[in-house]
């Protein structure tokens, strides 16, 4: 056992009387010590049930003769993070959550983790952790929230963004926008769409990290606590077994997770997060791929802001299991993989089957052919930018239009609110890439002012930052290279005409070759907006956000 390093042997006495100042007894460190890794705070609405579930972890862990041990991770709430110097501070936490749970995992000996995230870089940030540590490792999230019900319709966090942009349009009374404000978010949990979050949480199914639920069993079922137990138990069993996390998050495994990804119609965010936790698996995974995967793989939901079908709906359809079953039908997913369950995929799905055909289209009837997520190319874009194409209305999948060009996310959503965007439109924002930003900010606000002001269906925009699993429409991320490091987003111009093809998988801007490299040759590069703390570390040592944003020592 890894534990022996501090409980076995009379050189370890020191430490024996350190567990003793614990108060563990000697039966306890008799047996594996297994590490619960708790997110739980008091300003996620994610996580603010996450003590329930460790509790329920630790017993189950108990149970199947382990000593459970918690140690904490931090979370950041991106809702309350977003619009302002706080969307800095959110993605680069993923690192901060892989490295603080690297460093107490490996001082500490555990035999066994836990992971206990929910929200958006919880999720990831411990996958990368799991990877780097790989010791026998299950996951168990604190589960989505329910939707909210507003008018008798269900609605979510997105549409309490876009009613912000309503009421800037005049078209909802500032009554309507509290009734939305006290509605949409009923219970705990991570918020009802197919977010980032949930995603996330979905795709550690698809990845074989989680149990069958994990996704989707909303945050205040009783099923949530049950499920957790079963976890403490099963991690047990990996235990025995020594199933580790680099046994199962194989190549093979991502290539599921991402045929996945395609189905569900995830957030754009998972081309991020799905490179970084491969890269910490010894896995290089180019997002070009992508384009692969969704060319032949159907999209089968339309999950909020896609669509009017929310996580609690997928879970009574069956859950991320029966969206894998439908995909079997046309093998698109290796079904022999080995899982956490102790079994492989397809011995996981078998009995699993699609509850109901109008939340998870058979794979006969799909939303499209092709995936929920495109990677575009072309001289805007020379490595890649990212769009969730499920949730792009048709007469945006083509597109051309004037380039409205701003240099931070601020200035943006005042030209929007303020009515200086009109139908046909290309908003550029730049300089808010991972170095530009520094922390690639999400850019919903943006997104959910053009819906809310009636623009979805006509307004495109652009930004080397990237979106929240809740924007919605044509909204192009991950742009890279990103303008910090003079990508040609940066040398894009006021009334440049901008050309969007999805469908082709082309995003170009319509000058000459030579006329880019003039600009190219003026172009000068920009200070550092923060030069001291954590993000200007950050900043001097993130890649591209076509490489997962991952930090490397240049």
């Amino acid at each position: 056992m890894k534990s022996d390093a501090v409980t076995k042997g009379m050189q370890q006495a020191p430490h024996r009387s350190l567990f003793n100042a614990l108060g563990m007894t000697e039966e306890e460190l008799n047996r594996p010590l297994v590490g619960i890794v708790s997110s739980y705070n008091e300003i996620v609405p994610g996580h603010m049930n996450l003590d329930k579930i460790v509790e329920a972890v630790k017993l189950g862990v108990a149970m199947a003769g382990g000593t459970p041990i918690v140690f904490p991770a931090i979370a950041v709430c991106d809702g309350i993070a977003m619009g302002h110097i706080g969307m800095k501070y959110s993605l680069v936490t993923r690192d901060l959550i892989a490295d603080s749970t690297e460093c107490m995992a490996q001082a500490h000996a555990f035999d066994a983790l836990v992971m206990v995230p929910n929200c958006d870089k919880n999720v990831p940030g411990l996958l990368m952790a799991a990877a780097r540590i790989n010791v026998p490792t299950v996951f168990v999230s604190g589960g989505p929230m329910l939707a909210g019900r507003v008018k008798g319709e269900k609605r979510s966090l997105s549409s309490m963004f876009e009613a912000v942009g309503s009421y800037a349009a005049g078209t909802m009374s500032e009554e309507d926008v509290k009734e939305f404000e006290n509605k949409v978010c009923p219970t705990c949990g991570s918020c009802s769409g197919m977010y980032t979050a949930n995603s996330m949480n979905c795709l550690t199914e698809a990845l074989g990290m989680g149990l069958g639920g994990n996704g989707t069993i909303p945050a205040v079922y009783s099923q949530r606590i049950k499920l957790a137990k079963k976890a403490g138990m099963q991690v047990m069993e990996l235990l025995r077994n020594n199933i580790r996390p680099r046994d199962i998050m194989t190549e093979k495994a991502f290539m599921n997770a991402l045929t996945v990804d395609m189905a569900l119609g995830c957030s754009t965010n998972s081309m991020l997060h799905l490179p970084a936790i491969a890269h910490e698996a010894g896995v290089e995974l180019n997002v070009d791929i992508a384009n692969d995967i969704s060319a032949k793989t159907p999209n089968l939901c339309h999950l909020a802001p896609a669509g009017p079908t929310y996580m609690e709906d997928l879970n009574e359809a069956g859950g991320v299991y029966a969206v894998m079953k439908e995909l079997t039908k046309k093998d698109l997913l290796y079904t022999d993989l080995i899982t956490v369950t102790g079994k492989t995929v397809g011995e996981n799905i078998q009995d699993s089957f699609n509850k109901n055909p109008e939340v998870i289209r058979p794979v006969e009837n799909p939303y499209s052919q092709t995936g929920g997520i495109a990677v575009l190319k072309g001289n805007l874009a020379p490595d890649s930018g990212v769009v969730k194409r499920s949730a792009v209305v048709p007469e945006m999948m083509k597109h051309e239009g004037p380039a409205r060009v701003f240099d931070c996310e601020e200035d943006a959503i005042a030209a929007i609110t303020g009515g200086k965007i009109v139908a046909g439109d290309v908003v550029v924002i730049r300089y808010e890439g991972p170095k530009g930003g520094p922390g690639m900010r999400e850019m919903l606000n943006p997104t959910s002012a053009i819906a809310g002001m009636g623009l979805g269906s006509s307004v495109a925009l652009i930004t080397d930052g990237r979106f929240s699993g809740a924007s919605r429409g044509a909204s192009i991320g991950h742009v890279s290279p990103e303008a910090a490091v003079g990508g040609p987003i940066a040398l894009v111009e006021e009334g440049d005409i901008i050309q969007i093809d999805i469908n082709a998988n082309m995003l170009n801007v319509k000058i000459s070759d030579e006329e880019m490299a003039a600009r190219k040759a003026k172009w000068q590069s920009r200070a550092p907006k923060v030069t001291t703390g954590y993000l200007a570390r950050y900043e001097k040592m993130v890649t591209s956000g076509n490489r997962g944003a991952i930090l490397e020592i240049k």
